[in-house]
C-alpha cells in the first residue's frame, strides 16, 4: 500500500484502506458507503445479514466483494440499490456522487437506477423478461429515462449498445427473445441494458458463474474494456478467486455479515492477514499446481477396463418441432479400475450426454459400451438392472436429486432396497456410508432441506456408493458449492476413490478441479472428443487449438500470473485468427 493510502484498523484489528481524494488525484468517490448494516425480520426477531460495511469506490476502479453463501456480499450491495424485500431494514449511509441513497424515496431510487447505478445479475434468463424481445427491453429502459427519445432513436441506440458489447449480429439479436440466445449472448444483452444510460456504478452480481470458461473470459474482457471506456466503477460480487485476480483493484472479504479483510488485490492475494481469507485462498484449485501423476502406460488393457466406450454415437430423437440430432459422434474412452478420467468441454459439447448414456439414461445409436466387461448396448431390460448395480452417479444439484419428503437415510438406502436387501443390512450399511462421507450417523433422520449444500452433496455421494459400484459417474458434483465446501467435497472424493479403487468419470468444465483430481483427461467439442491423454499431456502440452483456447481462458487466483495469462491468451487468439 502506498504512503498516500492510510491504513485504518477494523474492529477485528485488521487492515483496511480507504482511498483518499489526494490518492485518487482529487476525484470524488463514485460511491461512498459508511457503516452500512442490513437486518431481516425473521420469526419474531431481527437477524443481522451485513454489519458496518465501509468503503469508498473511485471512478474507473473495480472492488471485488468475495465470500461464501450467506456472507452478506449480495445483500449489502442490493441494499444500496433499494432492492431488498419488505422485511429488511437498513442503517448507515451510501452516497452516490454525494447523493444519499439509504432512506431515499422509491421515486428517487427509480430515477437513480440505470443512470446512476445499474446491476448485472447472475442469471440473465431470469433477469430478462421472456415474453419481450431483447431490443424492446433495452429500448424500454432508454425511453423510460429519456422521455424525449423516439422509438426509432431508442432502436438505433440499442443496436449501438449491442454492437458495443460485441454481440454477434446485433440487428438479429435486437429482434430475438432471450431463449433464442446462448448463455453468453444473454449475458451480453443484459450488460448492454445495464450500461445503456452510462451509469456511474455497475453492480455485477456473479456475472460469469453460469458461463463456460471461454465465454467467461470473453465477458470479463468485455467488462474490463467497457468500464475503461465509460469510466464506471464496478462492484464485482463473486466467490471465484480467479475472476477476482483477473478484474479487481481492491478486494473486500466478507464472512457472516462482517468485513474480515479489505485491501488491494496484491495485498489480499499476496499477504492475507485474516485466517478466513488465508483458508479461502488455500481452498481454491489453481490450474498448474495439481499433483503430478505417473505417465500412462504405452498400451492400455481394454479387456481389463472398468468402463469402455468404442466409437459411440448418441442421437436425440425428434420431439415436436425440434428435429432429431446427433449429440455425440464416434466417441471412444476407457477407464481402468482406480483411475479418474476428467471429461471437459463447454456447454453443449456432449459431456453430460455421455454420462447419461453410461448409466442407461440416453440411448446409444452406434458403437459399444461396456461396464466391467458387460455390454450395455442392446442388453435385455431384465439384465440391465444387474449391470446398473455396478454404476453409481453423483448429480450436479444434490437438492433436486434427493427426495424432499424422505429422510436422507431412506434416500441412501433406496438402491439397496431395490436390490432386495433386508432392513437390518440396509440400516447397518447406511451408517457405514455416513461414516465414509464423514457425516454423523444421526443425520440419517434429517430431511434434505435441513442440510447445507455440501452436506447434501455428501449424501449424494453416499447414495452413489451404496452398492459398491465399479464405475462412479460424477456430473459437475461441485459446481454449485462454495469454494471451501468444494475443497472439502473434492478431498473426500479423492480419499474414498483411493480407498475403494473404483473407476471415476468426472464430468466438469473446471480445468483447475480436473488438474487436482484426474489421472487422464478427454476434451470434448461439438459432440466429438478432440483430444485425450494424461493430465500432463493435456494441461501442459495441448495439441488441439480448442484445448489451447480452453486452458488459456481459465483464470488463476494470482493477479500477476493472471495478467500474464491474459496477455498470452490474447496473443494465442490473434495467432489462431490469423492462421
Amino acid at each position: 500500500m502506498s504512503a498516500e493510502q492510510p491504513r485504518e484498523r477494523t474492529r477485528f484489528g485488521l487492515r483496511r484502506h480507504r482511498p483518499t481524494q489526494a490518492a485518487a488525484g482529487g476525484a470524488e468517490p463514485a460511491l461512498s458507503v459508511s457503516n452500512l448494516s442490513v437486518e431481516f425480520y425473521v420469526g419474531d426477531s431481527w437477524v443481522a445479514a451485513a454489519k458496518h460495511i465501509t468503503y469508498d469506490l473511485m471512478p474507473g476502479k473495480v472492488l471485488a466483494v468475495v465470500g461464501e453463501s450467506g456472507s452478506g456480499k449480495s445483500t449489502s450491495s442490493m441494499a444500496i440499490m433499494g432492492l431488498l424485500p419488505a422485511n429488511a431494514r437498513i442503517h448507515g449511509s451510501a452516497k452516490l456522487a454525494g447523493r444519499e441513497l439509504i432512506g431515499a424515496k422509491p421515486e428517487a431510487l427509480r430515477k437513480v437506477r440505470g443512470e446512476g447505478i445499474a446491476a448485472i445479475f447472475q442469471e440473465p434468463m431470469t433477469a430478462l423478461n421472456p415474453v419481450y424481445t431483447v431490443g424492446f427491453q433495452i429500448s424500454e429502459a432508454l425511453m423510460t429515462h429519456r422521455p424525449g427519445m423516439t422509438r426509432k432513436q431508442a432502436r438505433e441506440r440499442a443496436i449501438e449498445l449491442l454492437t458495443l458489447v460485441e454481440m454477434p449480429n446485433p440487428v438479429k439479436a435486437f429482434d430475438s427473445y432471450p431463449h433464442q440466445l446462448s448463455g453468453g449472448q444473454r449475458q451480453r444483452a443484459m450488460i448492454a441494458q445495464s450500461i445503456s444510460l452510462e451509469p456511474r456504478v455497475l453492480v455485477a452480481d456473479e456475472p460469469t458463474t453460469a458461463l463456460d470458461v471461454t465465454v467467461q473470459a470473453e465477458i470479463l474482457d468485455l467488462l474490463r474494456n467497457l468500464h475503461t471506456k465509460l469510466d464506471s466503477a464496478i462492484i464485482l460480487i463473486t466467490h471465484d478467486m480467479g475472476v477476482v485476480a483477473d478484474m479487481a483493484d481492491d478486494v473486500m472479504v466478507m464472512k457472516d455479515g462482517d468485513v474480515v479483510e479489505y485491501g488491494s488485490a496484491a495485498q489480499v492475494f499476496g499477504d492475507a492477514e485474516h485466517p478466513y481469507t488465508r483458508a479461502l485462498m488455500a481452498s481454491v484449485p489453481h490450474l498448474g499446481l495439481g499433483e503430478a501423476r505417473a505417465e500412462e502406460a504405452a498400451v492400455r488393457d481394454d479387456a481389463a477396463a472398468a468402463l469402455l466406450l468404442n466409437n459411440v454415437s448418441i442421437d436425440y430423437p425428434k420431439r415436436g418441432r425440434v428435429p432429431a440430432f446427433r449429440a455425440v459422434s464416434d466417441a471412444s474412452l476407457s477407464i481402468q479400475p482406480g483411475e479418474v478420467l476428467g471429461l471437459v468441454g463447454e456447454s453443449g459439447s456432449g459431456k453430460t450426454t455421455i454420462a447419461r448414456a453410461i448409466v442407461g439414461l440416453a440411448p446409444i445409436a452406434e458403437g459399444t459400451l461396456r461396464v466391467a466387461g458387460q455390454e450395455m448396448v442392446g442388453v435385455d431390460p431384465k439384465h440391465l438392472r444387474s449391470v446398473r448395480r455396478k454404476l453409481g452417479i453423483v448429480f450436479q444439484d444434490p437438492g433436486s436429486s434427493l427426495n424432499p419428503r424422505w429422510p436422507v437415510g431412506v434416500s441412501i438406502g433406496e438402491p439397496m432396497e431395490l436390490d432386495g436387501r433386508g432392513a437390518r443390512e440396509i440400516s447397518a450399511r447406511v451408517e457405514e456410508l455416513l461414516d465414509l462421507v464423514e457425516l454423523p450417523r444421526s443425520f440419517r433422520n434429517r430431511y434434505p432441506h435441513e442440510l447445507s449444500g455440501g452436506q447434501r452433496q455428501r449424501i449424494g455421494i453416499a447414495r452413489a456408493l451404496a452398492l459398491d459400484p465399479t464405475v462412479l459417474v460424477a456430473d459437475e458434483p461441485t459446481s454449485a458449492l462454495d469454494v471451501s465446501v468444494q475443497a472439502r467435497v473434492l478431498e473426500l472424493l479423492q480419499n474414498i476413490q483411493r480407498e475403494k479403487q473404483f473407476a471415476t468419470l468426472f464430468v466438469t468444465h473446471d480445468l483447475a478441479v480436473v488438474d487436482l483430481l484426474a489421472d487422464r483427461i478427454a476434451v470434448m467439442q461439438h459432440g466429438k472428443i478432440v483430444e485425450q491423454g494424461s493430465k500432463e499431456q493435456i494441461l501442459r502440452n495441448p495439441q488441439d487449438p480448442y484445448t489451447k483456447r480452453l486452458i488459456a481462458a481459465v483464470p488463476v487466483p494470482d493477479p500477476a500470473e493472471q495478467r500474464q495469462r491474459r496477455e498470452a491468451r490474447a496473443a494465442l487468439l490473434a495467432a489462431q485468427k490469423s492462421a
